[in-house]
């Protein structure tokens, strides 16, 4: 989930064993910038927690939140997210923080990419006729790729500690890319440039163990 007061982009997608990832649902939730605060958070509250209902996903995701000088922006970016994170856990779904840094570098390979960027790998990696639109959908399926990636590791820290550090998450997904060790050199070929990156980096690091 992608937090936003004026719009809330809400997606949900699936990821195999193989890491191919499909869309299931996107939407922008959008309130209005007049109405009260509370029917701006409760219309909120009712998207995220009918996608939830709908799609029972087994863990959700929402964008870490971090200082910058647009206060009033981030105050209302951070009033949804919480709003966000209170439905999953009312439906029993963990919930995994990322920094939006995280996200592009998951998706795209590098954690500056711009939005078109960002859009432009998740048109390719669900592969969908035309990009999503508005940017906070294309944001939010990013959020979903990316936290889908980090694969059953993951899923399994977060039922143990609720919310997950934005450490924790890198390295649950480093952990558990690795672990499908033994057919990399067979599928290297069908990795995204953004899956290679990763991979090249783990080799690296000399990582490759679950935890």
């Amino acid at each position: 989930m992608d937090p936003g007061l004026t719009r809330c982009g809400i997606a949900v997608v699936d990821v195999d064993a193989r890491r191919r990832a499909a869309l299931v649902h996107v939407e922008v939730a959008g309130t209005p910038p007049t109405a009260p605060l509370d029917e701006r958070l409760l219309r909120i509250d009712e998207a995220v927690s009918a996608v939830l209902a709908a799609h029972r996903p087994d863990r959700a995701a929402v964008e870490r939140m971090f200082a910058n000088t647009n206060t009033p922006t981030v105050l209302g970016t951070a009033q949804a997210a919480g709003v966000a994170i209170a439905a999953a856990a009312r439906a029993g779904v963990p919930v995994g923080l990322h920094t939006p840094s995280e996200v592009k570098a998951a998706v795209t390979g590098h954690g500056d990419a711009g939005k078109e960027q960002v859009t432009t790998m998740v048109t390719r990696i669900l592969r969908l006729d035309a990009p999503p639109r508005p940017a906070d959908a294309a944001d939010a399926l990013a959020l979903a790729i990316a936290h889908g990636w980090r694969g059953t590791a993951l899923g399994a820290a977060a039922g143990q500690t609720g919310l997950d550090t934005a450490d924790l998450a890198s390295r649950a997904g480093r952990s558990q890319f690795a672990a499908k060790a033994p057919a990399r050199a067979r599928q290297r070929g069908q990795l995204t440039a953004a899956q290679r990156a990763w991979l090249d980096a783990e080799r690296t690091a000399g990582g490759g163990r679950r935890r």
